[in-house]
């Protein structure tokens, strides 16, 4: 379902054009990372149906049409008639009393993919909107002219109102973005940041105020976002399973393809199929093996399969809202027609990050279980308590991984807490206007943050399973990483071992934790096809 153009530029980053086609989780992330950049379409058909739009809703004024938000005030305030001449200061008035947003600001990469969402849904050529106006997000985009975004104040619905008046203000030349190259980091005010690319603050038609602002851009970017690291994850905590099994020579036919063959949910049985690839599942079962291995290890395609098996409808939910006309009212440009709706409530987010950080959260609690395993000695089959790999009079004094269980616990609770879904706590806003609304922002806010924490309980789990690893070769070398099938787990090994020295002496592991983070989030390994 790519639609990302296959030309480059001179510096081989590929172009996303918006309105040729349906855009992908992957082609909003792209641009978030600045692997990407956006391009609007030049396509005769795709200007002309913007166009017929924009010029439907000018010939509407000159006849005296009543259009809410256009000729009417916002919201509860629909039955207030705007005097003609007043009608083009509404869009003004309307991202200014937004400007109330509090809490950390999106992070550029995330204001990049709000940017490019809410470009997409506008693309649709549904929101009466003109060209100019496109081309001025395309824009920002190009130039990296990232308005700063306050993370907190929508409850989505009717759309992503305050977050998305910021955007609004800096197309007119208003409010602060983020510093470009040679200032990063720095906030520099807009109509600077404007004149320094060239650009000229728009002044808004109209229905523009309330097309940028009435949608949905912001918790659909976010839950982009969440998506492709949720997809990583599964193969991630695939893998730390396999690595965790060795550590504590457990039983692999756990994993067996038959077994699995007759509960046939796809996704657990992909799982399963990884961990088959890693471990040697066709090798006869020792008698001094433990017959049953716990929960957190035997049921761990049960548990990461949750969310594998959920990806498909996730990305479906994600990609149908990314590609949707999501403001009100929408103009049929060819019918000539105005559509007053609720587009802009974002129900499927809200469940999509809802149900994404239950399964992300109960993958950290898995992981944090079999961390649990592996660093007791009661439980890890003969490995040292703690897996630290001091040896004599010295290992009274050393504690290997005893305070990175501690914290691991510490942040698998705090996701476990985040789990409550937050589109039960609709609220009615606006004089009972808004009634009944989404939450979908705070949803998707909230599933970044369970994804997270959930990262950095991987990260304290690679660490102990590369520890656990490294003890147990050396304590049992018959059986080496190298001759597993496919040897995936020697090589997971030695791209750890390369990050992270063995824990012989304790030592302070936050460092090494950082890194580990960087490299999740950069999706360093390559796991599974």
């Amino acid at each position: 379902m790519r639609h990302t153009d296959t030309s480059t530029s001179s510096d081989d980053i590929a172009f996303v054009t918006f309105g040729s086609g349906p855009l992908s989780i992957e082609d909003v992330n792209a641009i978030a990372a600045g692997s990407a950049r956006a391009a609007l379409s030049d396509a005769p058909d795709f200007l002309a149906r913007i166009r017929r739009g924009a010029d439907f809703l000018d010939r509407l004024l000159r006849e005296d049409g009543t259009v809410y938000g256009v000729t009417t005030g916002y919201g509860d305030s629909c039955t207030v008639n705007v005097p003609p001449e007043l009608v083009p200061e509404l869009p003004h008035h309307l991202y200014t009393y937004h400007g109330c947003g509090l809490g950390e600001l999106f992070s550029p990469q995330q204001t990049r993919a709000i940017l490019a969402a809410r470009l997409t849904s506008l693309s649709k050529g549904y929101s009466g909107v003109s060209v100019g106006l496109l081309n001025q997000i395309a824009a920002l985009l190009q130039h990296d002219l990232l308005p700063l975004i306050p993370a907190e104040g929508s409850v989505g619905a009717s759309g992503d109102l305050t977050p998305l008046s910021y955007l609004a203000a800096v197309l007119c030349g208003e409010r602060k973005v983020w510093g470009t190259e040679k200032n990063r980091g720095e906030q520099v005010d807009a109509a600077t940041a404007l004149q320094a690319a060239g650009l000229t603050p728009l002044k808004l038609r109209p229905k523009e105020g309330l097309a940028i602002m009435n949608g949905t851009a912001v918790m659909t970017a976010l839950a982009c976002m969440a998506y492709q690291r949720a997809e990583y994850l599964c193969q991630l905590a695939t893998r730390i399973t396999a690595m965790a099994s060795f550590t504590l020579d457990g039983n692999a036919h756990h994993f067996d393809a038959t077994l699995f063959s007759v509960k046939p949910h796809p996704g657990q049985q992909q799982v399963a199929g990884w961990l088959q690839a890693d471990l040697r599942c066709d090798q006869p079962l020792r008698n001094e093996k433990r017959l049953q291995d716990r929960y957190s290890i035997r049921c761990a395609p049960h548990v990461i399969g949750v969310l594998t098996d959920a990806l498909p409808w996730l990305r479906s939910y994600i990609e149908n809202e990314l590609n949707s006309a999501n403001d009100n009212p929408l103009i049929d440009p060819d019918n000539e027609r105005v559509l007053h709706g609720g587009h802009f409530y974002g129900g499927h987010i809200a469940f999509a990050m809802d149900s994404m950080k239950n399964a992300v959260a109960n993958i950290a609690d898995l992981l944090d279980r079999q961390m649990a395993l592996m660093v007791d000695n009661r439980y890890n089959n003969g490995l040292p308590a703690n897996l630290s790999g001091a040896k004599g009079p010295r290992a009274a004094i050393n504690h290997g991984l005893k305070a990175l269980q501690i914290s691991a616990s510490a942040w698998t609770a705090e996701a476990l807490k985040l789990t409550m879904p937050a589109s039960v706590f609709s609220r009615s806003t606006e004089c009972h206007n808004q009634d009944k609304v989404s939450m979908g922002t705070i949803a998707a806010r909230d599933c970044l943050r369970v994804l997270e924490l959930t990262e950095q309980v991987v990260a304290a789990l690679l660490i102990t399973v590369r520890q656990g690893v490294w003890l147990r070769n050396e304590q049992n070398p018959e059986i080496p990483l190298a001759e597993l099938p496919g040897g995936r787990l020697a090589a997971m090994q030695e791209a750890l071992c390369a990050d992270i020295a063995p824990i012989a002496e304790d030592r302070m592991l936050e460092p090494d934790l950082r890194l580990l983070l960087e490299r999740i989030r950069a999706r360093a390994w390559s796991l599974y096809d």
